[in-house]
């Protein structure tokens, strides 16, 4: 399993249950691809250095997780198509642990 994290940039206008309704939606899609949420990070309201989507402030969310690569995909596959959110990206952490076999 690798180690992924994807920061999400949420709309201003949304309210906590809207932002919450996102996060769960997202965490049933690392759940049905057979991964593990580790962390989620509220960072909360910040300035923008430019406008996007005419709004100077936005929300962010980071989402640390592990799974497979196909997780990654499907996850932003999802978050492309869900409304209120306007920027992602996500990056490898960490590379597939070794197996105990591989190690010795």
């Amino acid at each position: 399993m690798r180690k992924y994290e994807t920061l999400l940039l949420l709309s201003p206008e949304l309210a906590t249950e809207g932002r919450e309704e996102i996060l769960t939606a997202l965490t049933a899609v690392i759940e049905r691809e057979h991964g593990s949420l580790l962390e989620t990070d509220h960072w909360g309201m910040r300035d923008l250095a430019y406008p996007v989507r005419k709004h100077m402030r936005g929300y962010y969310v980071r989402l640390v997780y592990t799974g497979a690569g196909s997780l990654v995909a499907e996850l932003e596959r999802n978050i492309r198509i869900t409304d209120g959110i306007y920027k992602f990206t996500s990056v490898l952490l960490e590379e597939a642990t070794p197996k105990a076999e591989e190690a010795a």
